[in-house]
C-alpha cells in the first residue's frame, strides 16, 4: 500500500487531510506536517507552488516525506507551468532547480505515516456519464454515508486514454476573476495523454469548514502534468486507484470571505 497504516487511537500516527486556502501567504509542508503533530509525515496532494521560489504561479504535485527530528526531508515534488519557449506544458522535478519545501495560495494535501498497509483497489474502464472519475468516488461515499463527512486520498494511473488537464498562467490575472467563466479564460487548458499519476484529496461533504471538497493534480513520465478535469476519451480510457480513508481533517487559514469559484 501506499499510503501507510492508520491507528484509530493514536493521534500522531494517522493519516489527515488538509485543505489551505490563504491568499499572499506562504506554507511549508514540514511546518504542516508539525502542525498536525506528525513530523515527518509523507504528503500528497494537489497545490500551489510558492510564487516567492519559483517566480510565479505553477501547479504543485507534492510528493514529500517532510523532515523528522533523524531524517531531512525528501521532496519528490513535480511543478507543472507555461512552457515560456512554446506556451505548452513544462513538467519538472522541483528538486531540480529548489531545495525547500514551500507552497503558496492553497492546497488539498493527505497526508500519513508512509508506511506499508492495506488500501482501497479502484478499476474502472470507461466513461459512461458526465462525472469524472474523482467525482464518482467522492458521490459514492456521499451517496452512502449521507450527513457523515468521510475523506480519502492516494493514487490513481489514467492507464489508456486522454485527459483535459489545466495550468495557471505564470502572471496572476489583472482582472478580478469573479465566475468559473472567467477563471477558465484565465487558466490555460490541456489534453494530455496516458499515462499520468494522478494524487486525489476527497471529502464526501462539506460539514461546514468551507472545504474544497475534491482536488486532484497529475503528473506523469513523458513531460505533461497539471490539474486533472476529466478524461477526454471515455470509451477507452482506463483507471486504476489505490486510496485509504483519513481518520482526522484539519483546517488550516480557512479565509474569511469565501466564494465557490473554481471548486470543480
Amino acid at each position: 500500500g501506499i499510503c501507510g497504516k492508520p491507528r484509530i487511537a493514536d493521534v500522531g500516527g494517522v493519516p489527515y487531510l488538509i485543505p489551505l486556502v490563504q491568499k499572499e501567504k506562504v506554507y511549508d509542508l514540514n511546518t504542516v506536517a508539525k502542525d498536525i503533530e506528525l513530523p515527518g509525515a509523507f504528503i500528497l496532494g494537489a497545490g500551489a507552488v510558492s510564487s516567492r521560489i519559483v517566480g510565479g504561479n505553477a501547479e504543485l504535485i507534492p510528493v514529500v516525506q517532510t523532515k523528522s527530528e533523524k531524517k531531512p526531508a525528501v521532496n519528490g515534488s513535480y511543478i507543472a507551468q507555461i512552457n515560456p519557449a512554446d506556451k505548452g506544458c513544462l513538467l519538472e522535478k522541483y528538486s531540480s532547480k529548489y531545495t525547500d519545501c514551500e507552497f503558496g495560495l492553497l492546497a488539498n494535501l493527505y497526508a500519513s505515516e508512509g508506511q506499508p498497509g492495506k488500501v482501497i483497489e479502484v478499476k474502472a474502464n470507461g466513461r459512461t456519464g458526465e462525472l469524472n472519475f474523482v467525482s464518482c468516488l467522492r458521490q459514492t461515499l456521499e451517496k452512502h454515508y449521507g450527513e457523515k463527512p468521510v475523506g480519502m486520498g492516494g493514487t490513481f494511473i489514467i492507464q489508456k486514454g486522454k485527459a483535459k488537464i489545466h495550468i495557471m498562467p505564470p502572471e496572476f490575472s489583472a482582472c478580478p476573476l469573479n465566475t468559473d467563466e472567467d477563471l477558465n479564460n484565465w487558466l490555460k487548458f490541456f489534453e494530455m495523454k496516458a499515462p499520468l499519476i494522478c494524487q486525489p484529496v476527497i471529502v464526501s461533504r462539506d460539514p461546514g469548514f468551507d472545504l474544497r471538497v475534491e482536488h486532484t493534480h497529475c503528473f506523469s513520465h513523458h513531460g505533461e502534468g497539471g490539474h486533472y478535469h476529466h478524461d477526454t476519451s471515455p470509451d477507452g480510457v482506463q483507471y486504476l486507484g489505490y486510496l485509504l480513508p483519513a481518520e482526522l481533517l484539519f483546517r488550516i487559514d480557512r479565509p474569511q470571505e469565501t466564494h465557490s469559484v473554481g471548486r470543480d
